[in-house]
């Protein structure tokens, strides 16, 4: 059975703290379920933007998207995450990946693993995490127990062998790295990943949650313009192969909600996320979606 769609708005643009209490207000107005923050350098820190977040809304949920395990000792991370979900009333959500940049490891002072190496440290991150929020004895503790609920981003077999183990939301990226750095996945290269998620969650007793990221939403009436002149940022695509993107919402409100809608139907993805400058646009999008 498919799950109701559920929104989230990630704030990549940084801001002063009254700036920021009123975008997050706006987001809670616009009907956005989960305001989350990113973990990148030049960027918001984490934790303290997501308890401003809370503090200065009622409704939404607050979550990182996604941490860099490469950043964090899973004993500091475990108290960050505890300290936000009691100050926050347990509305808090935790993402986490391995890290994609290698720039930002190396300003941060941290080797840049390869990408095996880079899982298994996630893997033992959120088993450190889970062993020690769960434990009774752990200060402070975490108002949702055992623990806040985890998303764990990315599209690699391995990486989606642990959310098949271990998250309650799969974060699909819709990219990949390569030698020409970022990649946009196609509808079927998106297909074959959900499948392999799929055939690694088959003996799950509960369905996780399916999160995809829209990379672009551009709400017009002129579409065929607007896939044109996104034509030069995926070559060598063309400008059906473009509308199919799943990373990309093009069009009125009614026929973004319809594509929405269809990859729901098509892959599973009923929590959709999008970045803050898109943040007024696919506003318009949820009062369509919403209930549906």
């Amino acid at each position: 059975m498919m799950k109701p769609f559920r929104f989230g708005i990630t704030m990549v643009t940084p801001a002063d703290g009254v700036e920021w209490r009123a975008r997050c207000r706006r987001a809670e107005e616009l009907g956005y379920d989960v305001i989350q923050v990113p973990d990148h350098l030049g960027m918001v820190a984490p934790f303290p933007a997501l308890i401003a977040a809370a503090e200065a809304t009622e409704r939404p949920r607050v979550g990182t998207f996604v941490l860099n395990a490469a950043f964090w000792t899973p004993a500091l991370l475990a108290r960050e995450i505890a300290t936000a979900d009691a100050l926050t009333g347990g509305r808090v959500e935790i993402g986490l990946g391995t890290g994609y940049v290698k720039e930002e490891h190396d300003r941060a002072g941290l080797e840049f693993l390869p990408p095996g190496r880079r899982v298994d440290r996630l893997r033992s991150t959120v088993d450190e995490i889970e062993r020690l929020l769960a434990d009774d004895g752990h200060a402070p503790r975490p108002v949702q127990r055992p623990r806040p609920p985890l998303l764990l981003g990315g599209n690699g077999d391995r990486l989606l062998r642990l959310a098949a183990e271990r998250a309650d939301v799969v974060g699909f990226t819709g990219a990949r790295t390569g030698d020409g750095g970022l990649g946009v996945l196609t509808a079927g290269e998106m297909d074959e990943r959900v499948a392999a998620y799929r055939g690694f969650a088959a003996g799950r007793a509960e369905p996780a949650e399916l999160n995809l990221l829209l990379q672009v939403v551009a709400v017009t009436d002129d579409r065929q313009a607007a896939v044109e002149s996104l034509l030069p940022l995926v070559p060598p695509l063309g400008a059906e192969d473009v509308l199919e993107l799943p990373v990309l919402a093009v069009g009125t409100v009614r026929q973004i909600a319809d594509q929405l809608r269809a990859r729901r139907e098509r892959y599973g993805f009923s929590y959709l996320t999008v970045l803050d400058p898109s943040m007024e646009a696919f506003g318009q999008v949820i009062r369509e979606l919403r209930g549906t």
